[in-house]
C-alpha cells in the first residue's frame, strides 16, 4: 500500500510541476522534433539561426481557418530573409488534418502530433497558440489566439527579429 501510495504521489508531482511551468519569452523553446505528411522530420533544434513560427493548430479551430492565410503570407513576405513557420497539428485523427489542408492549405511545414506531447511540452492552453523563436532558440513571443488586430504587431516583431544577427 505505501509503494501505491508513493506512486500516486510521485505522479501529482510531476503532473503539478509540468503545469506550473508555462513557456514564457526569454526562455528556451521546447524540444520539437515531429514528421511532416512527406516524412521529413521537423527539429526546431535545427533551426537555430533562422526565426521561427511555431503554430499549434487543430481541424475544429476556427480562427485556424483565417491564421492559414495569413501565414502563407508571412513566408511569402519574409522566407527569403530567414523565416521558418511550422505549423503544429493536434488532432487524434489524422484525416481530420488532411480535410482541413484541403480546404485551407498550408504552404509552410506541417507536422503532426496526435499524442500531444509538443504541446504539452509548449503548455498551450488553445487552439491556435503561437510562439515565435529567435535565431538563438529563445522564445520571443507567445500568442493564444488568433486576432486579426494583432497580426501588423506580430509580423512587426518577425521583422525586429529577423533584422538582427
Amino acid at each position: 500500500m505505501q509503494t501505491w501510495i508513493r506512486l500516486v504521489i510521485a505522479g501529482a508531482l510531476l503532473i503539478g510541476a509540468s503545469l506550473a511551468h508555462a513557456v514564457r519569452t526569454g526562455e528556451p523553446a521546447p524540444p520539437l522534433v515531429l514528421a511532416s505528411a512527406s516524412g521529413e522530420t521537423i527539429d526546431l533544434a535545427r533551426l537555430r539561426g533562422r526565426v521561427v513560427y511555431v503554430d499549434f493548430w487543430a481541424s475544429w479551430c476556427a480562427p485556424c481557418r483565417r491564421s492559414f492565410p495569413w501565414m502563407n503570407g508571412l513566408l511569402e513576405r519574409h522566407g527569403g530573409e530567414g523565416l521558418v513557420i511550422v505549423g503544429v497539428n493536434v488532432d487524434k485523427r489524422r484525416a481530420d488534418a488532411d480535410r482541413f489542408l484541403r480546404d485551407v492549405p498550408a504552404s509552410f511545414s506541417v507536422v503532426f502530433d496526435a499524442q500531444g506531447v509538443t504541446p504539452t511540452a509548449f503548455d498551450v492552453k488553445g487552439m491556435p497558440s503561437s510562439y515565435l523563436v529567435d535565431r538563438h532558440g529563445v522564445v520571443a513571443m507567445v500568442e493564444e489566439g488568433f486576432h486579426d488586430d494583432r497580426r501588423a504587431d506580430i509580423e512587426s516583431r518577425i521583422r525586429a527579429l529577423l533584422s538582427q544577427q
